[in-house]
């Protein structure tokens, strides 16, 4: 089912008393009625909806094409909404509250089963979060409402880090998008479970394991992260993601053999990209060389990583080889996400 016409406000991030806008109050107002609109968060634009009402949620899943057994991450204004939701916030989600929030962490706590079924994909915990961003906290705190947010893109795609991301995804497939500029992190928040005596990270993010431990003592990583096809206890994790169009692989020997693949590919007659670091551009020739920042500056890398993703398809690139990254703090973040666009294939 198609909104033949998608409504798209601007809004500027940095203005004053943003709740009072406009704008602001039309697209909370859809939201409250039903509709799903697009959003920014300092992540990724988000795709909103009541997360009290079937149908709300029902839109989400129909617009994105996501399979309805993921779960969605609720976005609140205030911790008091939270409490609302949720049977109990134990004393290391109360610390981890306090040191990351507003920020790019979700926290899994037990459900008090008021929000949507399909919000929690049947699951008996639910997956909340404050973001940092004004227009996504104004829109929040004029909704009243808990809102059930994934990606704005169509399911598996790169994420979308501007409201042009959205629009090319979704136009015409939602009531609203709310342009605010482009994210900042760039990657999508870290999920930890809190219901256990340990934290548990279901998800790498824009908060590294090393920040959470710092405020909560040990923290385990969920070894169901390396495994495709478990019923997933988080958003993001479950299916390839992050994908753009064309055939890709990680290559961890570089530069070296890195360009004899580009070489063979380009002999058979395939268009063929290169995703590696302003540093490293030099040693490639290709059709496409694209970088995300330098190798040294992982939270550029991040915040730059999906919109490289999607100029590989405006250029109708055939396959893409990228470089990896070390595995330390966001980089965890990084190569989890372009793991999951390889679907894990490694040369």
């Amino acid at each position: 089912m198609s909104n033949k016409q998608t409504v798209y406000w601007i809004v500027d991030k940095n203005k004053d008393n943003l709740h009072k806008c406009s704008e602001i109050k039309e697209a909370a107002l859809w939201i409250k009625q039903g509709e799903v609109v697009a959003f920014p968060t300092e992540t990724v634009y988000g795709l909103g909806g009541n997360a009290m009402m079937d149908d709300a949620i029902e839109k989400i899943f129909t617009a994105k094409g996501r399979p309805s057994d993921n779960p969605l991450i609720v976005h609140v204004a205030s911790k008091e909404q939270v409490r609302m939701l949720v049977l109990e916030i134990p004393t290391l989600a109360e610390m981890l509250m306090d040191a990351f929030w507003p920020g790019p962490l979700t926290i899994v706590l037990p459900s008090n089963n008021s929000v949507s079924q399909r919000v929690t994909a049947n699951l008996s915990t639910v997956a909340v979060r404050i973001p940092d961003h004004p227009v996504a906290l104004a829109l929040l705190e004029e909704a009243n409402v808990p809102v059930a947010a994934p990606s704005a893109n169509v399911s598996g795609k790169p994420s979308p880090t501007t409201a042009q991301h959205v629009n090319h995804d979704l136009n015409g497939k939602i009531k609203g998008i709310v342009d605010g500029g482009k994210t900042g992190v760039g990657v999508e928040s870290t999920v930890v479970d809190c219901t256990e005596a340990i934290p548990v990270i279901l998800r790498p993010g824009g908060i590294t394991k090393e920040q959470l431990e710092h405020v909560a003592g040990p923290v385990k990583v969920d070894p169901a992260l390396e495994q495709e096809g478990n019923t997933p206890r988080s958003p993001g994790v479950k299916y390839t993601h992050y994908a753009p169009n064309a055939e890709m692989y990680l290559v961890t020997d570089y530069p070296q053999r890195l360009q004899m693949i580009v070489d063979t590919y380009r002999q058979e007659g395939k268009r063929v990209g290169v995703l590696t670091t302003e540093e490293a551009v030099s040693n490639y020739e290709a059709d496409l060389i694209l970088t995300c920042g330098f190798r040294e500056d992982l939270e550029t890398v991040a915040s730059n990583l999906y919109a490289t993703l999607r100029q590989f398809d405006e250029h109708e690139i055939d396959i893409i080889l990228a470089e990896t990254f070390p595995k330390q703090g966001v980089g965890e973040a990084i190569m989890n996400r372009l793991e999951k666009a390889a679907g894990k294939k490694v040369i």
